[in-house]
C-alpha cells in the first residue's frame, strides 16, 4: 500500500469515527466509556496522519 492510499484510508477512518462519536452522543444510553475509547482512537489516528503528512 503506498504511503498516499494509506493517508487517504486513515482519513476516511477518522471521518468515520468522527460522525460515530457525534451520533453515540447523542444518543440517552450511549457509554462514556466507548466514546472516549472512540476519541483515543480518533486521536491516535489523526496523529498517524500528521507523522505520513510530515
Amino acid at each position: 500500500m503506498s504511503v498516499s492510499s494509506h493517508l487517504e484510508e486513515l482519513k476516511r477512518k477518522h471521518e468515520s469515527l468522527s460522525k460515530l462519536v457525534e451520533q453515540e452522543q447523542r444518543s440517552p444510553g450511549a457509554s462514556d466509556l466507548d466514546i472516549a475509547e472512540m476519541k483515543k482512537q480518533k486521536l491516535r489516528i489523526k496523529e498517524e496522519i500528521t507523522r505520513l503528512s510530515a
